[in-house]
């Protein structure tokens, strides 16, 4: 999935702006993390990446967590089912899209909630996973000065254009005056 540059351009709403660093020579540009008046709706952002998904982290993942679903881990096992070969683990896939999101997203803020999570296509080990996302809603925190409520709507996508993970995100994210004044640690001299 290439990336684009951020534009005004139509590409499916007249009400739509894609949101994506532009790359130089090759290199990734990279964002600041945004604050809650730089979220618009409608806006889209793109994964500057993509992420490959190895046998090993479809493994680790499913024994970290304790998923016992033998479709995740057992290739003999897998081989008798519809699917052939062994599925990532669908929390995985939702941790990895969140990942590749978090720059563009909630790089300073935390996340408040996930919900309506779709697995509309299966990922297997060896796809390359992408995101994109897109601002729903937009609203200054009522209980919480200085920080804003974003609903965003998150997909990932194989590489061959499969959707296969849609879900909405609902994050708190710092305003500018507010995130000016919080200052990441930095190791002392």
């Amino acid at each position: 999935m290439p990336a684009c540059a951020r534009s005004t351009a139509n590409r499916s709403s007249p009400k739509r702006r894609w949101s994506t660093p532009r790359s130089t020579r090759g290199t990734i540009a990279t964002v600041s993390a945004r604050s809650f008046e730089d979220f618009k709706v409608g806006d889209l952002y793109r994964s500057r990446v993509g992420r490959t998904i190895s046998q090993a982290d479809n493994t680790h993942f499913t024994l970290l967590t304790h998923n016992t679903n033998q479709i995740h881990f057992n290739t003999h096992y897998a081989a008798q089912t519809e699917f052939e070969k062994p599925l990532v683990n669908s929390f995985l896939t939702l941790a990895i899209v969140t990942g590749l999101m978090t720059p563009d997203t909630s790089e300073r803020g935390f996340a408040l909630g996930i919900k309506d999570v779709t697995l509309p296509a299966p990922l297997f080990e060896g796809d390359t996973l992408y995101a994109d996302t897109e601002v729903l809603e937009a609203r200054p925190s009522r209980s919480r000065p200085g920080w804003g409520i974003v609903t965003l709507k998150q997909r990932g996508i194989k590489q061959d254009g499969t959707i296969v993970l849609v879900m909405t995100r609902v994050i708190m994210v710092p305003t500018r005056a507010l995130a000016a004044s919080v200052r990441f640690p930095e190791p002392r001299a």
